[in-house]
């Protein structure tokens, strides 16, 4: 399993609706973390294309989406215990 940090801008053109990339994400990975706008860490035996082909089929052409792994190192601030622990133990 690795660790991934999955960004996106999304364009919201022609009323395009978003719900369907959300599940995705909530449904295609078990384990994840998203206490940020537009970004999620999320923990899958998948790869980083992987998860990119899983989530691109939800988006609109004109979006864009960053998915890279992460290297086990990170440093945050603002974050309830929740979610601290949830990045100690998933980083």
């Amino acid at each position: 399993m690795a660790t991934f940090i999955v960004g996106y801008d999304l364009t919201h053109k022609d009323g395009h609706d978003y719900a369907n990339l959300i599940d995705a994400l909530k449904t295609s990975f078990s384990n994840w973390w998203h206490h940020l706008d537009s970004t999620w860490v999320i923990v899958t035996s998948k790869t980083a294309v992987e998860v990119r082909d899983t989530l691109s089929p939800h988006m609109h052409r004109d979006d864009k989406l960053f998915v890279a792994q992460a290297s086990g190192v990170g440093a945050w601030r603002g974050f309830g215990d929740k979610g601290s622990i949830w990045l100690k133990d998933n980083l």
